[in-house]
């Protein structure tokens, strides 16, 4: 699993509905925060975020991201168009073409 804790204000409000729409994703919404976890990966794909806040396509951005984040878990990758979060650190890897550390055996 991966997860985010967004701030529970007006742009934080609207990222939870938009990644509410993907089916491994959970949403939370609590007194101050609200919870946004999955299961695999997850992609905050920054121009469906801005059209949903009513802006212009590269409004919503990895600094507007970071501001309304306060905790993550998991492999955090930001990139030009979106930041992806994997539960699988293997699958982030991968992903990103990184090489994992040998195993060490006993």
């Amino acid at each position: 699993m991966a997860g985010v804790t967004l701030m529970n204000n007006q742009i934080g409000v609207v990222v939870a509905e938009v990644m509410d729409r993907q089916e491994n994703v959970t949403v939370k919404h609590l007194p101050s925060m609200i919870r946004v976890d999955c299961v695999g990966r997850m992609d905050f794909v920054y121009a469906e975020i801005s059209e949903a806040l009513g802006e212009e396509p590269d409004f919503y951005n990895a600094a507007e991201f970071e501001e309304n984040m306060s905790t993550h878990y998991g492999k955090m990758i930001h990139m030009d168009d979106r930041t992806i979060m994997f539960g699988n650190l293997e699958e982030a890897a991968e992903f990103i073409g990184d090489m994992l550390p040998p195993v060490v055996k006993k």
